[in-house]
């Protein structure tokens, strides 16, 4: 298949667009020291770090149209850069170029208590955000664990633990501000919680990983925090149970806030770094959400489909720091599965099913990692189908990386092959590419192909990404 080609390197553009950016920003805001820009690259995967030419720090969209101007002139590429944490390759650039950093656009709009909506910077993080909101009442629901910037959320179309009862960061933006390549700012709509008006070009750029327009604002919807929350536990004697579990309670209409899934190699791991003691078994981590009497009635009906599937232990808590202690393990359970075979590197991998093939496609995942002779802990947002293979390899050894690899497609064939998607919340970035056309169909990647050519006619923005027909 023909691709839009990938930039080359651009030597004399780069060597004059830099010259003028410095011009315009200063040294200090344009930076190209070696580590600062392999920190803008990407590193956790197996896939080679690609850094840019340049950092630059911009700080109002009217920096950024300048930055765009300079660079679609001179035909260089733009990678933009939140903090990071993106896991398949969104930030690398390979063709050079520049990498804007939006941390120094990291303020706090305007938030609309009455309306339920706040407006942000892209540089804003997810944490930054919730400290902003703490005294209001309400906060923003879409939580991937990592302390990720909401720009980067939405352009990755991020989701999380929240997801199974508020949705991911498609039902959560409103309206965005993008700079496109043109230097023009597109405006996706307003704060109003619904439109018949014209495309849906703020869903468009949501999950568009950069590769359309570089977002400069977003507005959020806002939840209020209930009067009521509780986090509980329960082990079971297999994956394939707790996943069974989780299904009948979807399919029964329990409204659960969260419901993650821990095998019991996490459930070690996270006993040993957080220092809790949870029974050493395949573990469903809950939340409800409501008033008083409303989870204890859910935590209760949670406890009776769990004690059909063999659940035990359950038990539940409203106490702020005990469920606080409970989150917070599971969102170091990265962190935490590294020490389960020292000197590792992880290689996490995500797929999501329909919610009724989720056991088939977790036991089956245990299964291959098992035989391929991997330490591989599991853990999901399983209540929306997604569950997370954390493959602990070798880095070095090249022939242990390729099995990894391999196992990685292998669990995307898998789950394509159920009327599931490759990827439920990482995005495709470089490292998932292979697998989109096989999802979605050539039709649809012509579509996608000529909404690129229509809007980056100079292929500036994100190159090397999603790798769409040409």
């Amino acid at each position: 298949m023909a691709l839009i080609a990938d930039l080359p390197r651009n030597e004399d553009g780069i060597a004059t667009a830099l010259d003028l950016l410095r011009q315009r920003f200063g040294p200090d805001r344009v930076e190209t020291g070696r580590t600062l820009r392999e920190q803008h690259a990407h590193t956790t995967t197996w896939l080679r770090t690609q850094p840019p030419d340049a950092v630059v720090f911009p700080t109002t969209t009217e920096e950024v149209q300048a930055v765009v101007g300079i660079c679609a002139a001179h035909r260089v590429p733009i990678v933009p850069f939140g903090t990071g944490s993106s896991l398949e390759g969104h930030v690398n650039a390979p063709a050079g170029g520049v990498s804007l950093d939006f941390s120094r656009m990291d303020r706090i709009l305007a938030v609309h208590p009455e309306d339920m909506d706040v407006v942000v910077e892209p540089g804003v993080t997810r944490k930054a955000l919730k400290t902003h909101l703490r005294d209001t009442g309400l906060f923003f629901p879409v939580d991937p664990g990592a302390d990720a910037s909401l720009g980067g959320m939405a352009a990755t179309r991020a989701s999380g633990t929240n997801a199974v009862r508020y949705g991911t960061m498609k039902d959560n933006v409103l309206a965005l501000k993008a700079v496109l390549p043109s230097g023009e700012v597109l405006k996706t709509g307003a704060r109003a919680r619904k439109s018949s008006a014209g495309y849906d070009l703020t869903r468009l750029m949501v999950g568009s990983e950069g590769t359309l327009g570089i977002i400069t604002e977003l507005t959020l919807k806002l939840q209020g925090i209930p009067e009521a929350i509780s986090a509980a536990t329960c082990s079971f004697g297999s994956v394939g149970d707790a996943c069974a579990a989780v299904i009948e309670t979807i399919q029964y209409g329990l409204p659960v806030a969260r419901i993650e899934l821990l095998d019991s190699l996490t459930v070690k791991a996270v006993n040993a770094y957080s220092k809790l003691d949870l029974p050493e078994a395949p573990l469903l981590l809950l939340e409800f959400h409501g008033t008083g009497a409303g989870v204890a009635e859910q935590a209760e009906a949670f406890g009776d489909i769990a004690a059909g599937f063999g659940g035990e232990g359950f038990v539940f808590s409203t106490r702020e720091e005990e469920r606080g202690r409970l989150w917070q393990a599971r969102h170091d359970a990265f962190w935490a599965s590294l020490a389960l075979r020292p000197g590792a590197k992880g290689i996490s991998t995500d797929v999501c099913v329909p919610v009724s093939r989720l056991a088939d496609c977790v036991v089956a995942a245990q299964e291959k990692t098992a035989e391929m002779g991997f330490v591989a802990p599991v853990v999901g947002h399983v209540g929306d189908g997604n569950f997370h293979v954390l493959l602990l390899i070798d880095i070095g050894d090249a022939q242990e990386v390729a099995r990894a690899e391999h196992f990685v497609g292998w669990l995307n064939e898998l789950a394509i092959s159920m009327d599931g998607t490759c990827t439920g919340e990482h995005g495709i970035g470089q490292g998932k590419a292979a697998y989109l056309e096989a999802e979605l169909g050539p039709a649809a990647m012509e579509v996608m192909a000529a909404i690129k050519r229509g809007i980056d006619p100079g292929n500036i923005l994100n190159p090397g990404k999603l790798r769409l027909p040409a």
